[in-house]
């Protein structure tokens, strides 16, 4: 099992942080499902960062292993639907994504898998971001999911899996955006 930074493990246990999870990053996983959550410091102010992640129509501005991304509904607004490819080595090569909520006040963003072949049946991923208070501020990402778990595989190796990819992505959106920052 992987270690917590000593950020994460003090961001985690902050009382603004607690609220947030509350609010968005609890999930009730029916039977054969799994959840987790990940944090993502991130040193570029909240409203680059956010402005970047909102994009739905752009998911491959940040996430590595999306090879290319086409609107089927909508231009990125709530109810939109894209077809995201994915890079050849990941297990399956599209996924279709809709977006449920995108709420530009609260730096909230919920999507949900709707077809594809890449093993994520029933997905749903949380993103919410928050300005980080003190030592140097910057910005907080927490992404959470839930998911089923597939047939032949256990909750731990779904949950490693996800992860593993979730957490690429979060540490190329703050490559990118901490670039930009700079970049300014």
């Amino acid at each position: 099992m992987q270690r917590d930074s000593k950020f994460v493990q003090k961001y985690r246990n902050s009382d603004a942080t607690q609220k947030m999870i509350a609010l968005h990053h609890t999930h009730n996983p029916k039977p054969n499902q799994c959840t987790s959550r990940l944090v993502q410091k991130v040193n570029a102010p909240l409203p680059l960062v956010w402005s970047v992640l909102r994009r739905f129509d752009q998911p491959h501005v940040y996430k590595k292993l999306v090879k290319q991304c086409i609107m089927l509904v909508g231009s990125g607004g709530v109810g939109s639907v894209r077809e995201v490819a994915l890079v050849s080595g990941m297990p399956g090569r599209l996924s279709r994504e809709r977006l449920d909520r995108l709420d530009d006040d609260m730096h909230v963003m919920i999507y949900t898998v709707v077809e594809g072949d890449q093993r994520l049946e029933n997905y749903q991923s949380t993103t919410t971001v928050h300005e980080e208070v003190g030592e140097g501020g910057g910005s907080v990402v927490i992404e959470s999911y839930v998911v089923d778990v597939p047939e032949g595989n256990s909750e731990e190796e779904t949950r490693v899996f996800v992860n593993t990819v979730l957490g690429c992505n979060l540490r190329s959106l703050a490559y990118v955006t901490e670039k930009l920052a700079s970049d300014d």
